[in-house]
């Protein structure tokens, strides 16, 4: 799940990721991978990146996590690893 540390991801933060979150979380489900974004208000009171999404199995091989200082850079990070994994996410 370190893969990738320390690389800037490129996200498009008027994609309106924040706006397909549920149905791309309800697609992965579908996939048989189990999914989760959360935020945490420890980390955001730390001026850290309070978001997470979190994936595992299906056709994941391994877990796989992004994180971000927002649901935008969040999902959009998540969405970048999902497809390097292979996982064509139509959103």
């Amino acid at each position: 799940m370190s893969e990738g540390m320390g690389r800037r991801l490129k996200v498009d933060l008027d994609s309106g990721v924040e706006d397909v979150t549920l149905s791309i979380l309800e697609w992965l489900g579908e996939q048989g991978v189990g999914a989760m974004i959360r935020v945490d208000a420890e980390r955001m009171r730390d001026g850290q990146p309070a978001w997470t999404f979190v994936a595992s199995g299906g056709p994941l091989d391994g877990g796989m996590r992004a994180d971000g200082a927002s649901v935008f850079e969040c999902m959009g990070g998540a969405l970048l690893r999902l497809r390097e994994a292979g996982l064509a996410v139509p959103f």
